[in-house]
């Protein structure tokens, strides 16, 4: 009877440590599961920032489009009629070339701008990946 007492105790000891282990592997587990999901969740908000930084970089460069676009019609405007009321060739070639030479420079001050803004706009769209990379190399290097 001594050797069946021995061998259930065994067996009871046996099982009460699988379960523990079976129970804490389960723990464990879940807590990845926990820690990957709210990874992915701050990973996909820094997405979200990075797309919308991107529109509202997008719809800026498209308003400042339009509105060079309208003025630089306007000024071709005015100086067809400048063009058409003058007198003499000589007004004419004078007319032409400082229209030539102001439509070249607001043409160059508008890329100038818009430059700007493309570079604002990449600056900011990536700023949220930046740093969601920054936080898993930190924790990369955390885990070593």
């Amino acid at each position: 009877m001594a050797a069946a007492d021995a061998m259930k105790t065994t067996v009871e000891q046996f099982t009460a440590s699988s379960n523990q282990a079976f129970k804490d592997a389960v723990e464990k587990t879940l807590g990845a599961l926990n820690d990957v999901n709210s990874y992915s969740k701050s990973n996909l908000e820094a997405l979200i920032a990075s797309v919308t930084a991107a529109t509202k970089g997008a719809e800026t460069l498209g308003a400042q489009a339009m509105a060079y676009s309208k003025k630089s019609v306007e000024d071709q405007v005015a100086a067809a009629k400048s063009l058409a009321a003058a007198k003499s060739i000589q007004e004419v070639v004078e007319l032409q070339t400082s229209f030539a030479k102001s439509a070249l420079e607001a043409y160059m001050a508008e890329v100038g701008k818009m430059s700007e803004t493309v570079a604002a706009s990449v600056k900011d769209s990536m700023k949220p990946i930046n740093e969601r990379v920054t936080a898993a190399v930190e924790r990369l290097q955390a885990a070593r």
